[in-house]
């Protein structure tokens, strides 16, 4: 099963990020025209950070991997079940600055990771064991292209039981990490920021709407996309006046 809904494209021509055009090396391409956030990883480097992860695992076992942003709406790799699911110790913030695929240099865009802290409910996603190589190779492809986030084991509670997942939180000490901006900036951001991957907005857009199909409820992001939907509204508006 290839996870996917509809996502809202927004306006002009934008790349819509597939299984293909990962493997074919886009998000490589397009991150060594990044502005922030140095080059992308090297093969060797791309396969380490997979290798040691997967190390930790026994052979021949299934890999779930957790989702809380565009995993849960655009995984772009295989899976065989998923499940909904809550992390304890970490929660989702918009903390990781997009300055090509949600967002300009001159304005830059911000895309969610993983902090410490609180708990997070996502959709949890299990590879099978014969497809593992193949899907973690296009999951690293598609998270670890610019060493951005910290790929880990965390352990997540679904109405089945606890799993242990792969997830990717935010690294601190990356160039692109935002830190905590102030709520007005988050929402200028979000509101108006654009990339080849698409609007900010639209990330935020497809986001909250996964979770809303899935029952999942997340207070700060259902209040922050209010607030980028009345700051655009008045954009609408004072262009119209």
């Amino acid at each position: 099963m290839l996870g996917r809904i509809k996502i809202n494209e927004g306006p002009g021509p934008k790349q819509v990020l597939t299984r293909e055009s990962i493997r074919d090396g886009y998000v490589q391409r397009m991150a060594a025209h990044q502005a922030r956030g140095g080059n992308p990883l090297t093969e060797e480097q791309l396969h380490k950070s997979r290798r040691d992860l997967l190390n930790q695992l026994g052979a021949g076992a299934d890999v779930w991997v957790f989702g809380y942003g565009s995993l849960m709406w655009n995984p772009a790799f295989h899976f065989d079940e998923s499940r909904i699911g809550k992390v304890f110790g970490f929660h989702r913030r918009f903390c990781l600055w997009s300055t090509l695929g949600r967002g300009s240099p001159e304005n830059p865009g911000l895309m969610l990771g993983l902090e410490w802290g609180g708990c997070c409910r996502g959709m949890v996603l299990r590879i099978h064991p014969d497809a593992v190589e193949s899907e973690t190779d296009i999951l690293w492809r598609r998270e670890m292209v610019r060493g951005a986030y910290l790929p880990r084991w965390v352990r997540v509670h679904t109405s089945q039981g606890v799993v242990r997942a792969i997830t990717f939180t935010i690294n601190h000490s990356h160039d692109s990490y935002a830190g905590v901006q102030p709520e007005d900036r988050v929402v200028e951001c979000i509101a108006t920021a654009s990339g080849r991957l698409g609007g900010c907005v639209d990330y935020l857009v497809n986001t909250v709407g996964r979770m809303r199909q899935l029952g999942i409820e997340d207070r700060n992001m259902v209040k922050l996309l209010a607030l980028v939907e009345e700051r655009r509204k008045n954009v609408t508006a004072q262009g119209n006046a």
